[in-house]
């Protein structure tokens, strides 16, 4: 039997946010997925819109709550990022606060109104519009970690990343990374890049999410298992001291060696090379930067490594 579909919007720091929820015929977890937490992450917006129409024709148990764009204002105004009213990276901004900017309420309200009470959470995101990606999944460590892992490696992607949790994470404030230590099983999922909207990757999510279902018992298999992952261990952020012109040598998913040319940084002028990047271990990239313009601190490149 078909689910009970309900698409309404749900007021998140005074936005009007979609919601699509879908109740299933029989008893089970409550699953919550989030698309757009990064307005021009267009893959994975696409998957979850997709997911949401392909699953409200399907058998379902339990119950599913989707929001498929979250950040409406950095959607509107095709903002990478950030949340165009006050600058902030609304994913570094979870838990949140419900007195702070509007990062940090939207924070607040999806994480008590969506996220908090949940049997399992997914962040579904790509490579925003100046991002080459090798798509991934990464976990929390934390005391849901081993059930996260299970779920990252039913998504299907071909690298899983551990982040160890504490004051010395990579990626610190984000959803999954709130719900972990709330105790829920929770993931970050990228597939796609670069703003585009492109068949494989909005695939990916739609896969990953089903088999997620799958592992939850929400569903009956029709995905079968996901090819093992590679698991990776460590994950490493490069910035540039200097703004300047960008020159990547390498390209997302392509494998390292210690040392290895990884770009320059030159001026504007191209008459001088400001710095040259080389990978601090064997590892494989998971992201880069893939336009020129770097400002100072600016975010080049991630990679990741066991």
């Amino acid at each position: 039997m078909a689910p009970t579909v309900n698409r309404r919007t749900i007021e998140l720091a005074g936005l009007a946010v979609p919601l699509v929820e879908l109740t299933g015929s029989a008893d089970g977890p409550l699953l919550t997925v989030i698309a757009g937490v990064h307005g021009c992450e267009y893959a994975s917006m696409a998957g979850v819109r997709r997911w949401c129409r392909d699953l409200a024709e399907r058998d379902l148990r339990g119950r599913v709550r989707a929001v498929p764009v979250l950040n409406l204002p950095a959607f509107r105004s095709r903002t990478p990022f950030v949340v165009p009213d006050d600058g902030k990276n609304l994913n570094r901004c979870f838990p949140g606060t419900a007195d702070g900017t509007l990062s940090e309420r939207l924070a607040y309200d999806v994480f008590h109104q969506l996220i908090a009470g949940s049997d399992a959470y997914v962040d579904a995101h790509c490579g925003d519009m100046v991002e080459a990606l090798q798509p991934f999944a990464l976990y929390e460590a934390g005391p849901a970690e081993g059930r996260a892992r299970e779920l990252a490696t039913a998504y299907g992607l071909p690298y899983v990343i551990r982040q160890e949790s504490g004051p010395g994470r990579v990626v610190a404030g984000s959803s999954s990374g709130a719900a972990a230590e709330a105790g829920i099983p929770a993931i970050t999922a990228e597939a796609g890049g670069c703003g585009l909207v492109e068949e494989h990757a909005v695939a990916m999510h739609v896969t990953g999410l089903n088999r997620v279902l799958q592992v939850l018992g929400m569903t009956d298999g029709q995905w079968g298992a996901a090819s093992r992952p590679t698991y990776l261990s460590r994950f490493v952020w490069l910035r540039c001291d200097r703004a300047g012109w960008w020159e990547p040598a390498v390209t997302a998913g392509q494998h390292l060696t210690a040392g290895q040319l990884i770009g320059t940084v030159g001026t504007l002028d191209g008459a001088e090379v400001q710095e040259t990047i080389t990978a601090p271990a064997d590892c494989v990239v998971t992201f880069l930067t893939s336009s020129p313009a770097v400002s100072d601190d600016g975010l080049l490149i991630g990679l990741g490594s066991e």
